[in-house]
């Protein structure tokens, strides 16, 4: 209804400006059947797994170590949320200066657009433990190891959950944000080749996909887990 009164109607906007519905659809269907956006997905998809593997890994241990000594956490936890804030694109000349305009740069910039809300999320849930449970585990001879795999890390797990869900969603936009300055291919690149051609409908078809992937992993995968983790501690609601 908007295309048809602003574009057609009234003639508001131009139609390179606005894209009709129909044209996005058949821009979808085309970027389908060449294998464009196959590819595209396939490219985005292997870089995403591989960055955000990495930043989980280094969002736990940075968490755990940082919540373990005061000193650090004193110190630290600011500079860990003034990172998070800062747009991954910032990144961006630091990863073509260090790595060049190649895969690896794209990585560095998935893996520091998301590292951080990992690191919040293990922060946030170690430091609202009940204390109760500590002081039970300390009452039954629980050393610091038994207490930290079998008490702090189980507790801990729904705002755990929580940060790697956010880290995901800020993986996904540095991914979609180094693909759109230095990829070969990908869904950044099938984005700029729109812009580049002046083809607004290809740039809202691309849209439409990245919006797609990350609702259909956020079903499948984190809300899956997230609802799971809530049942076990009696946190789900009825």
């Amino acid at each position: 209804m908007a295309y048809r009164i602003g574009v057609e109607s009234l003639g508001i906007w131009e139609s390179y400006i606005f894209p009709s519905p129909i044209n996005v659809i058949e821009t979808l269907i085309h970027l389908i059947a060449d294998n464009t956006l196959g590819i595209a997905i396939i490219a985005s998809m292997r870089r995403m797994l591989l960055g955000y593997s990495i930043s989980v890994l280094y969002g736990i241990v940075l968490g755990l170590v940082v919540t373990k000594f005061k000193y650090l956490d004193k110190n630290l936890s600011s500079l860990i949320l003034g990172l998070q804030t800062l747009p991954s694109i910032c990144w961006l000349p630091f990863a073509i200066l260090w790595y060049g305009i190649n895969e690896r740069a794209i990585i560095f910039i998935i893996v520091i657009g998301s590292t951080f809300a990992i690191t919040m999320g293990i922060q946030t849930g170690i430091k609202n433990i009940n204390p109760l449970f500590l002081r039970a585990a300390k009452t039954m001879g629980a050393g610091e190891i038994q207490t930290y795999w079998n008490v702090i890390l189980p507790a801990s797990l729904p705002s755990v959950i929580s940060g790697m869900k956010q880290g995901w969603s800020f993986a996904w936009r540095a991914l979609i944000a180094g693909e759109m300055m230095s990829a070969p291919k990908g869904l950044g690149h099938v984005l700029m080749m729109g812009r580049d051609l002046a083809d607004i409908s290809q740039v809202m078809a691309v849209m439409i996909v990245i919006i797609a992937l990350g609702l259909i992993i956020d079903k499948l995968v984190f809300e899956r887990i997230e609802k799971n983790i809530l049942h076990r501690w009696g946190l789900d609601r009825v």
